[in-house]
């Protein structure tokens, strides 16, 4: 997956929450524009505290080539 292709969910008008699935099976959820960061090669998905969606716990980098697919958040997980 590009980038160009990314920022199609990214910069959508209204912004709709999607899911990340990576071709190790992880998958990761971006509900804000603001929790996610682009570059040419990487991903950054800034994850947050369970107990105060304030506070962000940690960024994981996501390689572009890894990306499997992309989906909307209110796709059911796939079993595959």
């Amino acid at each position: 997956m590009s980038y160009e292709e990314f920022f199609e969910y990214v910069d959508a008008e209204p912004f709709h929450p999607f899911r990340i699935r990576m071709v190790s099976g992880r998958t990761f959820e971006v509900r804000h524009p603001e929790n996610v960061r682009v570059s040419e090669r990487s991903i950054y998905v800034f994850l947050h505290s369970e107990q105060d969606e304030r506070l962000v716990e940690k960024m994981v980098m996501l390689g572009t080539s890894l990306i499997e697919s992309i989906e909307h958040i209110d796709s059911p997980v796939s079993q595959e």
